[in-house]
């Protein structure tokens, strides 16, 4: 299996980690996410439709969603990694101050975040008791 490989700022080389199979059922293909580009977007109806609240999915409906692929555009790595001397591409756009808690979509309360340091966020603020 060939071993994809990012440039770190000094030019050293991190290889990636390696493609992991699909999880919808009986699919052949391998991704670097959860879902190969033929099944997300039914993983993605199927969460919206059954699994996700209804007041989330009105705050981060189609409105979000372009503000998202704009910010994205403009900071196309995780802000973190960066800081720490890697290249890894954004995965979530983090609300700094949360939208519950009186946050805003404008770009000064948005940060390009990895899955690690997106989970990171998360799990601070449930240790210090501030929301989900």
């Amino acid at each position: 299996m060939a071993v994809e490989h990012m440039k770190l700022i000094g030019g050293d080389v991190m290889p990636k980690k390696p493609k992991k199979p699909c999880k919808y059922q009986s699919c052949p293909h391998l991704t670097d996410t959860d879902y190969c580009e033929e099944h997300r977007g039914q993983a993605r109806k199927r969460y919206e439709r059954y699994e996700r609240d209804p007041e989330t999915s009105r705050r981060y409906g189609k409105p979000w969603r372009k503000i998202r692929e704009r910010y994205v555009a403009q900071h196309p790595l995780c802000e973190q990694c960066f800081d720490e001397g890697c290249l890894t591409p954004v995965e979530h756009v983090h609300h700094i101050q949360e939208l519950s808690q009186g946050g805003s979509n404008d770009f000064n309360n948005l940060m390009s975040l990895c899955k690690h340091h997106h989970s990171k966020e998360h799990l601070t603020r449930r240790n210090k008791g501030e929301g989900r």
